[in-house]
């Protein structure tokens, strides 16, 4: 991902309002899901996207300043958002749009720790980096299984349906 054209705070930003989207998006999908496997490991997810937010907010002031973080309504960085749809919409779509943002969100933290001198700062975001990758792999590991179940739910139509 090629970022050399955007200043460090438009980077900055634009990453802590990825991560509050993310856990926004995490938590909403994970209310909504009723295989229970799923809906913990999408409260995983939404906590770890917390906890990037929290790092990037404390960098942000360390290298940007104390005042106020506002987010931009819309960034110019190009950072995929995950889109969920609606309730009828197959849990597939949304998990295969979180593989690309978190593919994404990976390449991203792996280029914006070239932009750092300090050692500690580059090893994190390359940490970070590492996370959005087992992200990806934990979402793939749920697509594999949710695709397997709407093929077989439309194979097997009104399987669930009482005895």
């Amino acid at each position: 991902m090629d970022i050399k054209k955007f200043g460090m705070e438009e980077l900055l930003l634009a990453a802590i309002k990825s991560e509050v989207e993310s856990e926004r998006t995490y938590t909403k999908v994970a209310e909504r899901v009723k295989n229970a496997f799923l809906k913990e490991r999408l409260r995983f997810l939404a906590n770890e996207e917390m906890k990037h937010r929290q790092f990037l907010e404390f960098l942000y002031r360390k290298k940007i300043g104390d005042g106020k973080i506002v987010l931009p309504e819309k960034s110019r960085v190009p950072l995929p958002e995950i889109e969920i749809g609606d309730e009828n919409d197959p849990i597939s779509l949304v998990l295969e749009s979180a593989m690309k943002a978190e593919k994404a969100a990976e390449e991203f933290y792996n280029a914006l720790s070239e932009r750092f001198e300090e050692e500690d700062i580059r090893k994190m975001l390359k940490v970070f980096a590492n996370m959005e990758y087992g992200h990806y792999k934990i979402l793939e590991s749920e697509y594999e299984n949710a695709k397997v179940f709407e093929e077989y739910d439309t194979v097997w139509p009104m399987m669930h349906v009482g005895p």
